[in-house]
């Protein structure tokens, strides 16, 4: 008997464009240092789960060469990141058309057998989790089906699926994403006000998964979970801890924020198990004569007589004199670039005398002299030259230079 991890790391993020104009969701880097598909991976290695597979196929190059380059293991040892790919194959010339499909495409890849127990994890959310425990659960309840759940306040339930549990945690109804009311009718958990709402982490017997994949849902929230509470013993393991799906521009930025101060609500720093991550061999930080609060700074940044506050600065970021940056996103560079340039030129990083607030700076970046990127209309929405704006937060995308003086 032994556990197996598939992640699901597939899907377009158009929500989360622009940050994934280049890249897939779980390829987006968070926390300065990390990758989101890094969460997922490192809580499975740390539950003991050691068949790991990431299925992807948007924009994949990102993902696939981070998985590649990081989770390598010595000849001896069991455990394996194996990387699926989208395929044509002669029974079938179509690429993955839910999250579902994306799982039955490749089901003969995981050689499961009957005792073995899959989890089903999204490689764009952010929490840690000893999958071990809901194992337990699944095994104590003899469920064919758990579904691990989250209290939501009723403003939230339209963005997650829903579900209705009796007192030993047996699962007696679901629905994606109720909107109204009427909707919501019945699903009120015993916490007044609040709803139990899928965390898109579940656990199925190998058997029952196989059976449910021979069906023609494409989607595992939408349809797939509907049907296996109809049909199987489906439970609930309820999660107390901090969780954030980051499906959107306004999350991502949300859970970056709450990174940062002193005491976050995810840490990265704690000790009830590390997240890992592509290993670097980078310099440390260089700070000269500025002032740093209440921010994470990820190695090989020079900083130079700077103000950075609640913000996220990531790897090789290169911040010049007098530059403000206030609850934003810096994500870093790929590569230093120091070499000497002409006036014209706009080297990589954030150009003296600038001021970033409100904002997520993607990698590559070159920002000039004096620039000010804070959102000045106030706009919710806009479509600039070298900027997007989404729900009120400015986005300066992967590779773009921003010229002097110019003001967003």
């Amino acid at each position: 008997m032994s556990e197996v991890a598939i992640i699901l790391g597939g899907g377009q993020g158009k929500r989360l464009f622009p940050l994934t104009l280049y890249r897939s969701k779980p390829a987006v880097p968070i926390g300065g240092k990390y990758r989101l598909v890094d969460i997922p991976i490192s809580n499975s290695l740390h539950s003991g789960i050691k068949r790991i597979f990431v299925l992807t196929q948007y924009n994949s190059v990102s993902i696939n060469n981070h998985i590649h380059n990081t989770y390598k293991f010595d000849y001896f040892s069991k455990a394996a990141v194996v990387l699926l790919s989208a395929e044509q194959t002669l029974s079938s010339t179509k690429w993955f058309q839910g999250t579902a499909d994306a799982v039955r495409c490749h089901l003969p890849h995981y050689y499961l057998f009957e005792e073995d127990n899959v989890f089903i994890l999204s490689g764009d959310h952010l929490y840690r989790m000893d999958y071990q425990k809901m194992l337990k659960f699944h095994r104590e309840k003899k469920a064919d089906v758990t579904i691990s759940t989250i209290h939501v306040p009723e403003t939230m339930t339209s963005e997650f699926g829903i579900v209705k549990m009796e007192k030993g945690g047996l699962i007696t109804n679901f629905r994606e994403k109720p909107k109204t009311e009427e909707e919501r009718s019945g699903l009120e958990s015993e916490r007044k006000g609040k709803y139990l709402a899928s965390m898109g982490v579940y656990l199925f017997k190998a058997p029952v998964l196989i059976n449910l994949l021979r069906g023609s849902e494409i989607d595992f929230g939408r349809e797939l979970i509907p049907r296996a509470i109809r049909q199987y013993k489906s439970f609930g393991y309820s999660f107390h801890g901090y969780w954030r799906d980051i499906g959107t521009i306004k999350s991502f930025y949300d859970a970056s924020m709450e990174l940062t101060g002193p005491y976050p609500r995810f840490r990265f720093h704690s000790p009830k198990g590390n997240i890992f991550t592509h290993p670097r061999f980078l310099p440390p930080v260089q700070i000269i004569s500025s002032k740093i609060e209440n921010s994470l700074v990820s190695e090989g940044s020079v900083i130079r007589k700077a103000e950075i506050n609640h913000s996220i600065v990531g790897l090789r970021s290169v911040i010049q004199k007098k530059v403000l940056i206030h609850r934003s996103v810096v994500m870093g560079m790929d590569y230093f670039d120091f070499e000497e340039r002409s006036k014209n030129d706009v080297p990589l990083g954030i150009g003296e005398g600038s001021t970033i607030e409100n904002a997520i700076v993607d990698k590559n970046v070159r920002i000039g002299k004096n620039v000010t990127i804070r959102n000045i209309k106030q706009v919710k929405e806009e479509d600039g030259s070298g900027y997007f704006i989404r729900e009120g937060i400015v986005i300066i995308p992967k590779g773009v230079t921003i010229p002097d003086h110019t003001v967003i």
